[in-house]
């Protein structure tokens, strides 16, 4: 009988003691992720789910439901672990966590956390097996006290700005199995880790050495003064004569690499050091999330051989993402717009939507540097496709071209008439609209313009642009250098003057070797002359076009088409009741005007009264 009375009572107080041990676990973890949600800011509200008013349910396991937490067992509030990565979350490393006693996993990666370590992190995480806190930016050195928790399995750290040396108390780590601080300005010799080893690409930081990297020179040895007397002039002039010898040659090599790196052109990506982890900001969800680091391995460090394009408002490279998809980036020149500035324009040309646009993907700063990442195009620019093909290849027929034509007038339009407010390119041109897998157009480099220097943006679009000369600028922009509308339409009318005639803009292949001037010169010339006939491509005769104009349109025509130097005033004429199914041969007896920016130039007249009319078929069209 009192053996049976002892054994209850030693039961009733092993229940007791359990249920006090797990009433203050439930209290420290409930404590733990209050702390952890006033320790961090949550821009994007993904821890609004985080309720903690009912007490009652909380204390029931409610906990274990918020967004990121994973509990022992459902109806336990012990938390075993927090996986918040990927929330944009902000603030320092939250000391708070050292109430989740029993936290295993703590996963905070891919977010914008800062700060240093702290130095008693053994003791905010003492179980924890998996510790990632990649792709953040923490910085300052690694505390030497990751070596005391002694259950890491998993401890990955990086795309971080940490500094410093690895502590050689990390290497004690008999656990671990994945260790990685890439992407770190760390230094110094890494520790050797028990029975243990980790692949160089874990290590992929400038200043570090040793094993699995290369071995870390020791500092040299002073040489002993023992020299013979006698030897001394001997060895002395010996010794000038090799160190003249390895000066000359180390001079040699010297100017050859720096040669060598100019002729590569990424010199001032090889100078972006502790950039590497700095996120591109994308406004396509559709595309992967990147950083820094990822643009440089697509562009080969923005090499020189996956440059695909160059003009006034930057550079174009080529990218290849692991998964073989290819992006183009561009590196914009000199920008005189403050960092806040330059966001606030990415942001407003990230909304610009138009299908016959280039659409901005995404955009990242890197110190001084402004990228810009966009679609890549694949049948490249209407000016390679024109100018640059190769002798023998397939030249593009005529209704490939109108096709181009009526796609690129339709982005133009869209960004005079739709955008509030307008965007004014200033450098249209065949180089910048670009041709997707299906051949239609889409312009690029819209709104650019105002990131570049205002002088650029004026003077040197004419002068020192990337069309070299007058060939795409309206005649009253060299006079006023007021960038407008029409200005754009004349450049657009100079395009079309291009897929017409298969001339380049400012030199003329069929005209005489003593002519000069530009292709507007040579229409303008043609026009005066009753010569327009001679100005069609000449490949587009005998497939889509049967017979030329003889004579320009009597003048009584001319007025009822003319315009004031807008494309929204322009497409519709080059659409009105015009039938698909027309020829070439039928719009040319029948006159329907095609008309663009260019031609019988009145310099009196500064409203922009100047045209040129094509003729062709056509088709109807919206916006």
């Amino acid at each position: 009988m009192g053996s049976r009375v002892l054994l209850f009572l030693l039961h009733n107080l092993f229940w007791l003691l359990l249920s006090s041990d797990t009433c203050h676990g439930v209290e420290s973890d409930i404590q733990c992720l209050k702390t952890l949600r006033t320790q961090l800011r949550d821009p994007n509200k993904y821890l609004d789910s985080w309720d903690f008013s009912n007490t009652t349910a909380t204390a029931n396991g409610l906990i274990c439901k918020f967004n990121g937490i994973e509990c022992w067992h459902p109806d336990e509030s012990k938390v075993l672990n927090i996986r918040l990565s990927n929330m944009g979350l902000l603030g320092p490393f939250p000391t708070g966590l050292q109430n989740c006693t029993s936290m295993t996993g703590l996963d905070l990666s891919n977010n914008d956390l800062f700060g240093p370590l702290p130095g008693n992190i053994d003791h905010i995480i003492p179980f924890v097996v998996t510790l990632d806190l990649s792709s953040n930016n923490f910085s300052g050195n690694l505390p030497a006290k990751l070596g005391n928790i002694t259950y890491l399995n998993v401890l990955n750290l990086q795309h971080n700005q940490f500094s410093g040396q690895i502590p050689g108390q990390v290497g004690q780590l008999g656990r671990l199995t994945t260790f990685n601080v890439a992407d770190n300005p760390l230094s110094g010799q890494i520790p050797s880790f028990t029975n243990k080893s980790f692949p160089a690409e874990n290590f992929a930081n400038t200043h570090l050495c040793g094993k699995p990297l290369n071995d870390c020179v020791g500092p040299p040895k002073k040489s002993h003064t023992g020299v013979v007397i006698g030897a001394a002039v001997g060895g002395i002039i010996f010794a000038i004569i090799v160190i003249a010898v390895v000066m000359l040659f180390a001079l040699r090599r010297k100017s050859k690499k720096k040669k060598d790196e100019d002729l590569e052109g990424n010199k001032w990506a090889k100078s972006l050091k502790g950039t590497k982890g700095i996120k591109v900001s994308m406004f396509e969800k559709s595309v992967s999330k990147m950083r820094f680091n990822d643009l440089m391995k697509a562009t080969n460090n923005f090499s020189k051989h996956n440059i695909i394009g160059s003009g006034r408002t930057g550079t174009m490279y080529m990218a290849t993402l692991p998964d073989g998809s290819l992006l183009a980036v561009k590196r914009l020149q000199d920008s005189q717009h403050s960092e806040k500035e330059f966001i606030s324009e990415m942001k407003t040309l990230g909304n610009v939507k138009h299908r016959n646009l280039v659409p901005l993907l995404g955009f990242c700063i890197a110190k001084r540097e402004r990228l810009l990442v966009y679609k890549n195009m694949q049948n490249g620019t209407l000016y390679q496709q024109l100018h640059e093909v190769e002798a023998g290849s397939k030249v593009m027929e005529w209704p490939l071209k109108l096709k181009i034509g009526i796609g690129a007038a339709r982005a133009l339009a869209w960004l005079h008439h739709n955008c509030n407010p307008r965007i004014i390119h200033r450098n249209i041109s065949s180089k910048c609209i670009l041709l997707d897998e299906d051949y239609e157009p889409k312009i690029s480099d819209f709104g650019l313009a105002r990131l570049m220097n205002p002088v650029d943006t004026h003077l040197s679009t004419f002068v020192n642009g990337e069309f070299g000369d007058l060939g795409y600028v309206a005649p009253e922009y060299t006079r006023t250098l007021v960038a407008t509308p029409k200005g754009d339409v004349y450049s657009f009318g100079v395009v079309l003057l291009e897929l017409v005639t298969g001339e380049r803009p400012t030199h003329v292949a069929s005209a005489p070797e003593s002519f000069k001037g530009s292709l507007v010169d040579w229409i303008t010339y043609l026009s005066n002359n009753s010569l327009l006939q001679d100005a069609i491509d000449k490949s587009l005769i005998g497939n889509s076009l049967k017979s030329i104009c003889n004579d320009a349109p009597a003048k009584e025509n001319n007025r009822s088409i003319r315009r004031e130097g807008t494309v929204g005033n322009l497409v519709p004429l080059l659409y009105f009741e015009m039938p698909s199914t027309l020829s070439i041969s039928d719009v040319l007896l029948k006159p329907y005007p095609f008309c663009c920016a260019f031609g019988c130039w009145n310099q009196q007249s500064f409203s922009g009264r100047f045209m040129f009319f094509f003729y062709a078929c056509g088709m109807h069209m919206g916006f």
